[in-house]
């Protein structure tokens, strides 16, 4: 299997310049560039096979469906799901949480009942559960952090409760980088016969996935941040918890038989996916969960633990460099460096280092009550992925090093 030096050149984003720099890519926790091979799927998809599914009785429309109906099972296979018709195709992650939450918060939750997140999530995985509690007259509350980032023992034993109905956990942090305790969260709760819904958003790109070990009751991750096109998104659910919630979204493709007054729904998984689906979309998941299962997620971590392990001690050297969160490369620690330079915001920093060609996210990562947690605004953060190199971090470095001078700081 090539290096990602070689990996690097299945990437055409990555071939060209930005600010006539060669371009060091280090946002990967936001979205991931596309390989050919994807590319390449959607626009065969859309050159040659693009109908609308599961409407059509000619050729191309039997082909949309084969396309689409494939990569629920591809997705199936590539998470552990027992069965397709616990794959629900969405937009995002954001749109997967905001199922459950409505779906089945709206209509599970009740006065006084409990729901559980930590205060790392993002907030497509709180802010639905804020508008349930407010809906129902349910109780948020949040397990913290321990100094380094992880979650806090004592309040993964004493805070499922009884009274607890939902725990809603990110499965990787997407500001600290680091993969939670899931199996063990998920026995607590469901010990109190409570539900629990995972945002896989940073973790399926990463490492691999199987639902069932994980004790996923529902599971969430997107597209696009794993080779794949914007716009398709995948939630697993249970069987038995789907069956039983209402639909989502209402419309076409999602009924059995509409009449004046009544409407009866379709099974699983149809029910939740009203209107004209995503096949582009579709066709692209397909093709990177190929090149991922190709890439091999043991070189894929691999690969991020060597970057953080690299450019850690690299950082620490920089007397105005504050790292936030687990400061060294340890297994459950995924490649996401979250840091800040003193006396600057975030976004200077930002746009100094994309002067020299360095991508990075500055702000606060769509997750604020954990910048509040950690007494910060905002923050910058680097985000490796498999095709990026030493080099790049090397490069990342040096940039930082001019940003205290470009502003007049000194060093």
């Amino acid at each position: 299997m090539p290096d990602a030096h070689d990996f690097r050149r299945d990437f055409p984003l990555l071939k060209q310049t930005m600010n006539g720099r060669p371009i060091v890519y280090l946002d990967n926790s936001a979205t991931t560039q596309k390989p050919e091979s994807v590319i390449r799927a959607i626009g065969e998809y859309y050159g040659q096979d693009n109908a609308n599914p599961h409407r059509g009785a000619y050729a191309l429309s039997i082909k949309a469906t084969d396309i689409y109906e494939n990569a629920r099972e591809r997705a199936r296979r590539f998470i552990g799901a027992d069965d397709a018709r616990e794959i629900i195709f969405t937009r995002n992650t954001t749109e997967s949480l905001n199922l459950v939450a409505y779906s089945y918060g709206l209509n599970y939750i009740g006065p006084g009942d409990e729901i559980l997140l930590t205060i790392a999530e993002h907030h497509s995985n709180l802010v639905p559960w804020q508008q349930v509690a407010h809906a129902k007259g349910a109780v948020l509350k949040y397990i913290y952090l321990e100094k380094d980032g992880n979650l806090s023992p004592r309040d993964l034993e004493t805070k499922i409760t009884a009274r607890t109905k939902i725990v809603a956990v990110t499965h990787v942090s997407n500001v600290l980088g680091l993969v939670n305790p899931v199996r063990e969260i998920a026995d607590r709760a469901h010990a109190k016969g409570a539900v629990v819904v995972v945002d896989g958003a940073q973790s399926v790109p990463h490492i691999a996935v199987d639902v069932k070990a994980l004790g996923a009751d529902f599971f969430a991750f997107s597209g696009h941040k794993m080779l794949a096109p914007m716009g398709i998104g995948v939630l697993y659910g249970k069987s038995a918890l789907l069956d039983a919630m209402p639909p989502f979204l209402t419309g076409g493709d999602m009924i059995d038989d509409v009449a004046e007054q009544e409407t009866t729904f379709a099974e699983l998984p149809a029910k939740f996916e009203a209107g004209t689906q995503n096949v582009g979309g579709a066709a692209g998941l397909t093709a990177a969960i190929d090149y991922l299962e190709e890439v091999g997620f043991d070189r894929i971590h691999a690969r991020e633990k060597e970057l953080v392990a690299y450019a850690l001690p690299r950082l620490r050297e920089l007397p105005y460099i504050e790292l936030y969160g687990c400061d060294t490369a340890r297994d459950n620690k995924l490649g996401i460096i979250t840091f800040n330079v003193k006396d600057v915001h975030p976004h200077d920093v930002s746009t100094i280092l994309d002067a020299e060609g360095v991508a990075v996210r500055g702000g606060h990562h769509c997750a604020q009550p954990l910048m509040t947690y950690l007494g910060q605004n905002a923050t910058c953060r680097a985000s490796f992925y498999f095709y990026n190199t030493k080099d790049d971090v090397d490069r990342w470095i040096a940039a930082l090093k001019k940003v205290r001078e470009v502003m007049r700081l000194g060093a």
